[in-house]
This record gives C-alpha cells, structure tokens and sequence, in this order.
C-alpha cells in the first residue's frame, strides 16, 4: 500500500543523503569497488527499523517546539510518538536485564527520558532521543551489512558445460550434470566439478585451494578439484562431486557454520559507556532524597555512557575515513580496536608473502649445447602466447635481457599438454618431464636429477628441446613481494610474533621462513586445520591477526581476533576479511597497527573530555542545586568537547602524499 510505498521512498532518501554524510566517500568508492559491480546489499530490518526511529525523533524535535510555543495541541502527537519509541527502548531494556544478565545504555536511556518526559522536557527528550538513534546509525555504518550479504563464496557456477557422449562433446546444463558424467576442460578453464581425470595430461593451478605455490602435473587416475584452474592440455574428466558436494563448496558450508570468534565482543567505547551506568544510576538515586525528582533526573543526564558512546563511535568513522585514503578499507570498525591489543601476526604464505607470477632463477643447460640467450630466446618464443603465469615470468625474463624473439608461423604452433611451434626449421617444445616423455623424449644425464630436487624444493621446471633432443631447463622460484621483508621487521621492531601458516610443501615454506627471518611455520597445512592452528594460539591466550587470500585462508580469516586480506585475491578471501588492503601491497600494514595505537589514544582522550563535565555535572547538583537546564548544558559541552577531540585526527591527519616521502 502508500505506506510501504512511502517508506521505500524514505528508506532510499536516508540511504542517499544521510548514509554518505557518516561514510567517507573514499571508503565507499572502496567498497563499491571491491563488490565488483554487484548490486549493493539491502538494508537489514534492524537498520530500517533504526532509520524510522531517527525520523520520528526529528518529528518529535519539530512538534515539541511547536507546541510548546506556539500550538499546545500538537503536544498530543508529540506524547503519542514519544510512547511509540519509548516502547521500544523498554524492550529493549528488559531483554538485556533478563536475557543477557547485564546493564546496557537503553537502561540509563530509559531513566533518564522517562523523566525528561515526566518533567515536561519534551524538546531536549527529543534531541536525546536523535543523538542515541545516530550512534545507532553510525554503528550500522561501522559494521557495514557485508554480513548481512556475504557474496557468493566462489563466483557463478558455470551455466553450461560440455559433457562427453559417444565421443562428442554436447553442451549439458551444469544443474543437470550426475555424478559419472565425462566432462571436457579446456586450457584456461576453471575446474567447475570434483572429479578422477579419464583421458588428458594437464597443468593445474590449485594455489587459491590448497596453497601450493606451483602449478600441479596431473593425468589419468588423478582427482582434480572444482575452483582451480586449467592451464594447460585439455582433460577429460569424471564426475564426482557437483554444485555444493564439492570440496571448495564444504569450505563455504564450515565457513557459515563457524562463529565469528569476535562477535561477542563490544566496541571499547560502549564497554567504557556500559562500565558508567552502574555508577550513574546510582548517584541518581542518591540525589532524590537530597535534591527531589528534577536533581535524579539532572544527574541521570550528567551522561557519562551516552556521550562517550558517541564520542567512540565517530572517532571510529573518522579513522576509517583516514584509513580510506591511505588505501586501507576497514569493513568492521570493532577490528581496528582489536588490532591494539594483537600480539601475533599470522601470515599465509602463497599469494600473500609471495606474488603469483614466479621468477626465473636458474638456466640449466646441457654441455656443449646451446647459450644462456639461445635457450631463453626458444622458450620465450614458445610461451609467447600463454596467459598463465610460468609464461609470464619466461617472458619478463626474455624482456630483461633485452631479447629478439623470433616469428613463428601460426599453422604450426600446437598449445596441448605443452607447446610445439617450428622456429625456422627447427621443432621447438616447450613443457614439463612428463610432457618430454610423451613426446618420446629423453632428458640427458646432466639434467635428470633435476626434476626430483625442484619437486623436492616446491619449484617448478620448464624443459626445452629442439627437434629431437632436451637442450635445456627453465628453473623458476616463488617471488617474495619486494615489500614483505621491511613490513616483516616493521612488526618484529612492535615486538609482535610473526608465524607463517601454508598449504605448500616444506622445503619452500621454510626457505621463506628463514628469507624473511620468521622462526615459526607451518607447512602442508589443510584449509580447516589453518583455522584450528588460529584457534589453538588464542586459547594459548594470543590475539591473532590473520593475514590471507585464497579459498583455504577463508576459515582462519573468520576465526582470527582481526582478519586482513589484499585487494586481487579470491571473493571468499575479501569478503570474510574485516580489513582489505586495497593497493594489493602489504606495505600499509604497519602503518594500521600506528592507526590503531592513534585510534586508541583519541579514545583515552575522548573518555576524560567527556566524563569530566559530568562529574562537574553531579557535583553541581548536590553542592549547588543544579537542574535539568544545568545539566542538559553540561551534557552537551561534555558532548561537544568529546567531538572536537573525534575530529581532531581527521583534520590533522598529514596529506598522503607527505605521508609518502615522510616514509621514503
């Protein structure tokens, strides 16, 4: 009907107008960038509920002026409101008295404007009322409603495949594949099934669901994993597991089935608010015999909780909004607090303390055969096309030293399991061992030791040969990010203990351990034991900070205290993270943990400018007889003095710019 019409209407006018007001408009670019084009969560029924309220509280502000000054009728809308949002706020109340056992600020709220109500302040009840219905609104916008729409966890299943029939390949619907069903996977190709691989060679990419640094062999017989990728040949595979029996699929089930191990954590400014009431109340009861009904409620509004509550809270949103503009999103205000009182960093190791393009490392050549240069060039003209990353770390190797590369003929350039092209009139292939031996190739003495210690080692090895002998080998190695060793030291020099948890082999995460001067790691590490390596740190009685980007981090990002992840890594990473650090560099982490000591310096300073006028607020009114007037002024000096110290970071906040050669 015109109601809900209306509003809709009013819904969508506060999220447009008002909601950009408390957000900073970077952060929100960040957001919306990071959604990737989806469409915008919906406002949550709490969060609706809260923007009704804050309109009535202004109504109530509008009819109160009015009728008390000029049309006393319209007071009878105003009570009539007042009761409706009241109403509420007692619900609200005796929830958390008999439920949750504990004193809350809707308590206080209560008290005190049931007797603003009762001594006729209907205009100051009504502005009380606003400000307790903004800092519910700023906690929405804090929070943000991520959780209330986590995305889909692994992006859209494909809508056809193609499945394999009497040696045709027909496009079947993916919703109506059967366990059994022959599928065909082609190169550059996401895995969409788990299943056993019946016909087919193939390289695959399984870093952002097992962690393992590089690209997989597998043939027939092999068991292939839905949410990888194909590099390369094309696979024949049987059906064993679809839709949401897949094993990426199961870390999307354990992930919604875990709780967040910090939901039950207050925000430190409501805890310091909450931490008041007790006291508040019961000066308030003390001053009734000394100073009647009008001083209770004069020291009911001295506003210890209310003020710092809010006072919290926008100092929360002013550091998010410097956080923004140093390409920092933090998508749960409550993490940023936390992150003070973090004493182990915990990093995952494929994608997040290395990239994913590898780097050349090592030529193998075999004796009197060819040069460095002539090797490289044969390779790189091979990988020329490739998009997958081995291809691009040959060809930025080709690159840096400035190499000619050959024309080849597009007839004869062959992409399967590896890579035939004639250069010339010579046969080039490009590939691993296993591909040289299905070309009937044998690897020469000096070279076949290789394959076992980079396999060993957790590196990868790319043959090369010419027409029908293997001249040589591509050894390529994990690339550390450039900044990870001085943001490593950074957080040593915090005296924080740093770890290492990955799903690759052992000899490569150690070998980074001992780059990065890490002492503890874990290696070959399942998706759901990383979560229980979490788990197990913080009944040790740690504070974990996890930092990942792939599928089998998700779980530990949402066990951990605080959970980081970067921008460019999978969906599930980014949305179960709290904090996601948007310039795909790890070199803005030490500046988060300064922001959190900042952050929780303006809180200790904000708490004293706040409580110091309610004290004067309570003194008054038993030594000097002050009343509801009084009080009200000092509530809101209290209030605003608590601002200015809130916004101090933001306006004084250096430009990043300066910031960036302040560094340098």
């Amino acid at each position: 009907g015109w109601v809900t019409q209306l509003d809709e209407r009013y819904q969508t006018f506060i999220q447009q107008q008002l909601d950009p007001l408390l957000a900073a408009q970077t952060r929100q670019q960040q957001l919306t960038a990071l959604s990737e084009g989806k469409p915008p969560p919906p406002i949550n029924q709490l969060e609706r509920q809260n923007n009704r309220y804050l309109g009535i509280a202004g109504g109530v502000i509008g009819t109160a002026l009015v009728g008390s000054w000029l049309f006393p009728p319209l007071l009878i809308p105003t009570v009539v409101m007042v009761a409706y949002l009241m109403l509420d706020l007692y619900q609200q109340t005796f929830h958390s008295l008999l439920h949750e056992k504990r004193l809350t600020l809707e308590l206080l709220a209560s008290l005190y404007l049931t007797g603003f109500w009762l001594a006729g302040y209907y205009i100051f009840g009504g502005l009380v009322l606003l400000l307790y219905f903004l800092a519910n609104k700023i906690v929405f916008q804090m929070e943000g409603r991520s959780r209330d729409h986590l995305t889909h966890l692994f992006g859209q299943q494909p809508r056809e495949v193609w499945q394999l029939i009497d040696g045709v390949e027909v496009s079947l619907p993916f919703d109506q594949l059967q366990v059994g069903d022959v599928i065909v996977v082609h190169a550059g190709e996401p895995l969409p099934v788990d299943g056993v691989i019946v016909n087919g060679l193939a390289s695959i990419d399984q870093q952002m669901l097992t962690g393992e640094s590089q690209p997989v062999e597998k043939g027939v017989g092999d068991t292939v994993l839905a949410s990888t990728l194909l590099l390369n040949g094309r696979l024949q595979i049987r059906v064993e597991q679809a839709g949401t029996k897949t094993i990426a699929a199961q870390i999307g089930q354990i992930l919604s089935q875990t709780a967040e191990y910090h939901t039950e954590i207050e925000s430190k400014g409501t805890k310091l608010a909450n931490d008041m009431i007790l006291p508040n109340i019961a000066l308030g009861v003390l001053a009734w015999p000394v100073q009647g009904f009008t001083g209770s409620v004069a020291v009911l509004g001295a506003g210890f909780g209310f003020n710092m509550r809010t006072v919290s809270l926008l100092g929360m949103m002013n550091y998010l909004s410097i956080a923004s503009r140093h390409h920092i999103l933090i998508k749960n205000g409550r993490a940023l607090e936390r992150l003070k009182e973090v004493d182990t960093v915990v990093f995952d190791k494929t994608g997040t303390l290395t990239l994913d393009q590898p780097q050349v490392a090592c030529l193998h050549l075999v004796p009197d055969g060819l040069s460095e240069t002539e090797l490289l060039t044969y390779a790189a003209t091979a990988e020329y096309r490739q998009p997958h990353p081995i291809a691009k770390a040959i060809l930025a190797a080709a690159a840096a030293r400035n190499l000619s590369l050959p024309a080849i003929d597009e007839g004869s350039y062959e992409v399967g399991y590896g890579i035939r092209v004639w250069v010339q009139q010579d046969l080039i292939r490009v590939g691993s061992e296993r591909f040289m031996a299905q070309e009937g190739l044998t690897l020469p003495e000096s070279l076949q030791t290789l394959p076992a210690t980079c396999q060993s080692q957790g590196q990868a090895l790319v043959m090369v040969a010419v027409n029908e002998q293997v001249v040589g080998a591509l050894e390529l190695h994990t690339t550390i990010r450039p900044e990870a060793a001085a943001v490593i030291q950074e957080l040593q020099q915090r005296k924080l203990s740093v770890r290492i948890i990955s799903g690759d082999q052992e000899a490569p995460t150690r070998q980074l351990a001992g780059t990065l001067g890490i002492e503890n790691y874990f290696a070959n590490t399942l998706p759901e034991n990383k979560a229980n390596l979490i788990k197990q740190l913080q009944e040790e009685g740690h504070v974990v900070c996890f930092i990942g980007d792939g599928i089998n981090d998700a779980i530990a990002l949402k066990q951990a205290d605080v959970s980081i992840s970067l921008r460019g890594a999978t969906t599930i990473a980014t949305d179960t993270a709290q904090i996601v650090l948007m310039d795909h560099s790890l070199s803005s982490l030490g500046y988060l943990f300064k922001l959190a000591d900042q952050f929780d310096h303006t809180l200790q300073t904000g708490f004293w400018t706040t409580v110091v006028p309610g004290v004067i607020c309570v003194g008054g009114v038993f030594l000097a007889g002050f009343g509801i007037y009084a009080s009200e002024i000092l509530f809101q000096l209290g209030f605003f003095s608590g601002l200015g110290v809130a916004m101090k970071p933001l306006l004084t906040e250096p430009d990043l710019n300066e910031r960036t050669v302040l560094q340098k």
